[in-house]
């Protein structure tokens, strides 16, 4: 199983970024997959999840009206699209899957949301 996130960069505050991951190793259709971020000095939190036919989106309370999950299951990838982007969002985020008792983990991508 490999994920391998990209995207990622320096953005101004209210910018954009679309983030992906690219799955494989896995049949990607099957498994729901989910992105997480973790800010330096802090815990890993979840931000958003999909289930593996793209429906039902969950998402943090503090991303939600702002971030977007979606998924291409013909490309065995994973979309984050962030708008109105705030300082507060700076984080590496990391895209994950679990397939049976065990998560697997990207190796992140840094989000630097500064003016």
């Amino acid at each position: 199983v490999q994920l391998v996130e990209s995207g990622g960069g320096l953005v101004q505050p209210g910018g954009s970024l679309r983030l992906s991951c690219l799955a494989s190793g896995f049949i990607f259709s099957r498994y729901s997959m989910k992105w997480f971020r973790q800010a330096p000095g802090k815990e890993r939190e979840f931000v958003a999840a999909i289930m593996r036919s793209g429906d039902s989106p969950a998402y943090a309370d503090s991303v939600k009206g702002r971030f977007t999950i979606s998924r291409d299951n013909a490309k065995n990838t994973v979309y984050l699209q962030m708008n109105s982007l705030k300082p507060e969002d700076t984080s590496v985020y990391y895209c994950n899957t679990r397939i049976g008792l065990y998560d697997y983990w990207g190796q992140g991508t840094q989000v630097t949301v500064s003016s």
